[in-house]
């Protein structure tokens, strides 16, 4: 990473809060922390759920927020327009594509199959060579614990290889996450 300042963390998350008000919490702190290190959170462009606290805690900290929203889902979302960019785009493919675009590194916090989505596209294109940027995983509470276990027995059978996803950083804790992916990047 030559330029901290112009360093983006595109943050995959929940646009719910889930059963524990803890989740939200941990949206906010990770939000804070990339803020607190100058760098831009690249995130959904919602006001709901861990998306919704992602940006807020950002905010709340000084941060630059960009959102990516899909129009269609601008009302489920709410779209947060306080943000310092909410662009708008015409579907999930194009939400993504952006988001990727814009972003030096990944980071996934808990959330549902939008979440896994993102992150599976991230490291598919990170797989077959069309990005070189770092894929991170916070798994809070041991919350992604069976997916990872899955996708070591994807390996074990062989349908994935092992270099593939050895570059995946995997961390019970946020500030050890953000320096695995700033040293990465």
């Amino acid at each position: 990473m030559s330029d901290p300042q112009g360093f983006a963390v595109c943050v995959f998350c929940g646009a719910r809060d889930g059963e524990s008000p803890a989740f939200a919490e941990l949206a906010a702190d990770v939000g804070r922390r990339i803020a607190m290190r100058g760098w831009t959170v690249v995130y959904g462009g919602g006001d709901v759920g861990l998306m919704g606290a992602l940006a807020g805690g950002a905010l709340a900290a000084g941060g630059r927020v960009i959102g990516i929203i899909p129009r269609a889902l601008l009302r489920q979302e709410r779209g947060k327009h306080e943000i310092t960019r909410l662009e708008v785009v015409d579907s999930m493919a194009l939400r993504k594509e952006r988001m990727i675009a814009l972003a030096d590194a990944f980071l996934t916090l808990p959330g549902g199959l939008g979440t896994l989505d993102e992150l599976f596209e991230v490291l598919t294109l990170r797989q077959i060579g069309l990005h070189r940027k770092p894929v991170g995983i916070l798994d809070y509470g041991s919350y992604f614990t069976s997916l990872l276990a899955a996708i070591e027995t994807m390996a074990e059978h062989g349908f994935v290889v092992r270099e593939h996803i050895d570059h995946l950083l995997v961390t019970q804790s946020a500030e050890a996450l953000l320096d695995g992916l700033a040293a990465a990047g």
